[in-house]
């Protein structure tokens, strides 16, 4: 298995194993805040969709070999990159008043989508540290491995606070 396989492997794996938890929630445990900031886990899912359309922004511009074009939600604040806490907080009020039903479409479409984006890249573009400027000497492999780090973070955080339930 070569490096993009199997970082898309564990994507897939860590989209598996939060669809598996998620299924044995009920909506009242999955709108009911119990995390910092007063969040839900709808919320957390929600956060986690925003910062997915940046990566997906990232994979985007990776194929078709241009600047990332990212949503017009985050590009209206200034230092979006730099202020995490803002925009989780324009996150939250984004996505607070949705149905979790559409929450959840919505990430786990990104989620799709974003698999797409990789498996699309050939592994050598996905790997080149020098191939996109606009990633300062990053690779798009690291926004993939980044994603997966994002998801697992939380699926943690959720698995423990289940585990004390």
């Amino acid at each position: 298995m070569n490096m993009k396989e199997h970082i898309l492997a564990a994507l897939r794996e860590k989209l598996d194993n939060w669809e598996e938890l998620l299924e044995d929630l009920s909506e009242e445990q999955i709108t009911t805040p119990h995390f910092d900031f007063d969040w839900s886990i709808k919320d957390m899912i929600a956060h986690l969709w925003a910062w997915q359309q940046i990566s997906i922004a990232r994979m985007e511009a990776g194929l078709h070999d241009r600047e990332p074009e990212f949503p017009k939600w985050i590009v209206e604040h200034e230092d979006w990159e730099e202020n995490a806490n803002q925009t989780n907080a324009i996150t939250y009020e984004m996505n607070r008043k949705k149905p979790w039903s559409e929450v959840h479409r919505n990430w786990r479409d990104g989620f799709l989508r974003f698999l797409e984006l990789g498996e699309a890249i050939s592994e050598r573009d996905l790997l080149d540290i020098s191939k996109f400027a606009w990633l300062n000497g990053y690779s798009l492999a690291l926004i993939l491995i980044a994603s997966y780090d994002h998801h697992q973070e939380h699926y943690e955080k959720l698995t423990r606070w289940l585990q004390q339930q």
